[in-house]
């Protein structure tokens, strides 16, 4: 690593900090410009004038310079101009890769953004394919001032390759608030993915700390770099299992300048009725079932009754006569098309003012849209709309089929047996809507169902996190968003914690709707120290056999330790430990467990967080439920008896699962305190 020297204009870092410098003077100009700008004359009225200024705002809002963000974190120094012969011996270029272009007032480039094409060498160049770059320099950060850089000549065989002590130190610095982005530290396998392109969705297997999550938003952010304008149309979406996990990683995009981007929790999006009440494991996962889709499919298009009787429609003197056969045929036919039930419903009468027209065309009349129009509206059609192509509203259909036994085996006749049935069945049916004590799954069934109705409105590129606890039918409903677009799927096998957890990405990504969706896997771990991953692993075999087993790449072991603990005070003690140091830590236990544990740090005057909220330099300590501790990550982590997070869960493979999770949030250190023995399965 290299140090200033003592003549300052033969001083390197000077000379990069001066860079950094002018920077971030050319981005506060940049800024300064929009701020600048008058719209007074160019808006024809007051609504472009609101879309311009919300446009404006928004570019302000991504021109902000982050003063404990690094403006720039690497650079390039090209063997030869982009784009040239070789063969003409062309000066090489020197590129700085940030998070954001930045270009000086002459509209020269003093940052180039790391999505750019010609950042691609400073993730994937090596000493094997060096892709031209002659140089490759990384910065050291203390805040946002430049303290150190590291040099990479690949292009020089004498050269011996080794590992980034920069890159390293910034995998394990502290960390203190919400997660931040990786754009400094991508890998090669990490790049791959992220520069995918759009039209494809990608499914990415990665165990703990290979960085998946990260791996997702800056695909997100990178797609919207390359195919600006069309996601600018369709929308993107970040998909999360809960409210912590999404403020956890809410500053992510938002530091690489992309402020559109939607996030929530499947919950939010099939929010049709408000969810008071829960299932039992059984009734979910039957309610989770894939074939629920055809139950519900069956019990709408049953409202479809053959007309029995002809439309008469009555213009002036002449009365016009549609017999029963032909309304038949006209609703066979839509039918048969099989398109949307509203969308059906909605040109039934429009076809049955066309057989209208005709005879009025036979009888030399010559009607146009307009009669057509209004034969549609004709009291008679609607009456036969209404007689053979009901209007069905989803929550009701649902309400139906939960609370009538007969309804229900009717249309599950065949999908689900008799058993099955009566999981679903509520024992006290609702009267209304309003009044049922929804679940969950019960919500996830009535998107289903609107679905069926009138279509759901597609997205551009949907990323889905901790895919992996996700049941067929929120996977379907996942999928309804992105039927016109493209997903990234992350998750992990071995950490699925619901009954009805994923069993293999094929068959997930088949009720996503995207079976040719390509699978990648993770394997290298940057995040969790070797030592805790390795005695984490010893669950593989249990909880997902066949597994490849995260291998950490950290030069630092981390610190681990398993010791007894007599009550609640040790476990206390093993917190005040962990915080002497610098960095967040995090205290998993059994969900049962919080209660006490809270009122033992609360005793020891030690202040808490719960999961969500920001940590701070002066509280950095988090009471974690062992149910809610998947996705977020903490430099140290005491977890609390891991027997007790087994026990927490229905069946041992899932309280198994739910341990592999607690056991490897940690970044840099992990004890685990326990009174009760340990788990079988974590002895060697």
């Amino acid at each position: 690593m290299s140090t200033p020297a003592h003549d300052p204009l033969d001083d390197p870092l000077a000379r990069e900090r001066a860079h950094l410098a002018a920077s971030r003077a050319a981005l506060r100009a940049m800024r300064e410009d929009v701020e600048a700008l008058d719209i007074r004359d160019v808006t024809a009225n007051w609504v472009n004038a609101e879309v311009l200024t919300r446009q404006i705002d928004e570019r302000i809002k991504a021109l902000a310079d982050l003063s404990d963000t690094p403006l720039f974190f690497g650079r390039l120094d090209y063997l030869h101009a982009p784009g040239a012969d070789r063969a003409e011996g062309a000066g090489g270029e020197r590129f700085y890769i940030g998070r954001r272009h930045v270009h000086d007032a002459d509209g020269d480039p003093m940052v180039i953004d790391w999505r750019a094409p010609v950042s691609q060498p400073f993730y994937r160049a090596s000493k094997k394919n060096p892709m031209d770059v002659g140089l490759r320099r990384r910065f050291g950060y203390t805040g946002g001032d430049l303290t150190a850089y590291e040099d990479e000549h690949l292009s020089d065989p004498a050269e011996a390759a080794t590992t980034s002590k920069l890159l390293q130190r910034e995998i394990e610095r502290p960390r203190v608030g919400p997660m931040r982005d990786i754009v400094a530290t991508i890998q090669p396998e990490q790049d791959e993915i992220v520069r995918s392109g759009l039209s494809g969705t990608v499914c990415v297997q990665g165990g703990p700390g290979t960085g998946k999550t990260a791996v997702g938003l800056h695909r997100v952010a990178y797609l919207l770099y390359a195919h600006r304008e069309r996601l600018a149309r369709t929308g993107t979406l970040v998909i999360g299992p809960n409210r912590s996990f999404l403020h956890y990683i809410e500053q992510v995009l938002p530091a690489l300048g992309e402020l559109t981007v939607r996030q929530a929790t499947v919950d939010d999006l099939v929010a049709h009725v408000e969810v008071r009440g829960t299932d039992e494991a059984a009734a979910a996962i039957v309610k989770g079932d894939a074939r629920m889709a055809e139950v519900l499919r069956r019990a709408l298009y049953a409202h479809v009754t053959p007309p029995t009787e002809p439309v008469v429609v009555v213009r002036g003197s002449r009365r016009w006569r549609i017999p029963a056969y032909e309304l038949e045929e006209i609703v066979r036919e839509l039918l048969d098309r099989d398109i949307r039930y509203g969308a059906a419903r909605e040109a039934l009468p429009q076809r049955i003012a066309h057989a209208v027209l005709v005879r009025m065309e036979q009888a030399g009349e010559a009607p146009d849209d307009r009669v057509q129009d209004a034969v549609a509206r004709n009291s008679a059609v609607k009456a036969a709309v209404k007689a053979v192509w009901p209007a069905v509203d989803p929550a009701k259909l649902v309400l139906r089929l939960l609370s009538d036994p007969e309804f229900l085996a009717e249309h599950a006749a065949g999908i689900l047996d008799e058993d099955e049935q009566k999981t679903i069945l509520w024992t006290r049916p609702a009267r209304s809507v309003r009044s049922a004590k929804w679940s969950a799954a019960d919500a996830v069934l009535i998107d289903e169902a609107a679905d069926l109705i009138q279509r759901t409105h597609s997205l551009g590129h949907v990323v889905l996190d901790e895919a992996q606890d996700l049941s067929p039918m929120q996977y379907r409903a996942v999928g309804r968003r992105c039927t016109t677009g493209s997903a990234t799927v992350l998750g992990d096998l071995a950490q699925g914690t619901t009954p009805w957890a994923t069993r293999s990405w094929t068959e997930a990504l088949a009720h996503l709707g995207k079976p040719e969706g390509a699978v990648e896997e993770l394997t290298a771990g940057f995040r969790v120290p070797t030592d805790v991953i390795a005695y984490a692993s010893r669950l593989l075999p249990h909880i997902a056999p066949g597994l490849t087993p995260v291998a950490s790449v950290r030069e630092n072991p981390g610190f681990f330790e398993v010791r007894t603990a007599t009550g609640a005070a040790d476990v206390v003690d093993a917190c005040a430990r962990l915080l002497r140091n610098e960095g967040s830590t995090g205290l998993i236990a059994a969900d049962a467990r919080i209660p006490e544990l809270a009122e033992a740090l609360t005793a020891a005057g030690i202040s808490y967080l719960a999961p969500g909220e920001e940590t701070t330099r002066e509280t950095r300590l988090t009471l974690v439920p062992a149910s809610l501790a998947k996705g977020l990550e903490y430099d140290y982590v005491v977890l609390d008896e891991p027997r007790a997070v087994v026990d927490g869960e229905p069946d041992e493979r899932t309280g198994l699962r739910r341990l592999y999770v607690a056991l490897t949030r940690a970044v840099s250190g992990l004890i685990v305190t326990h009174a009760a023995p340990l788990p079988a399965q974590l002895a060697e």
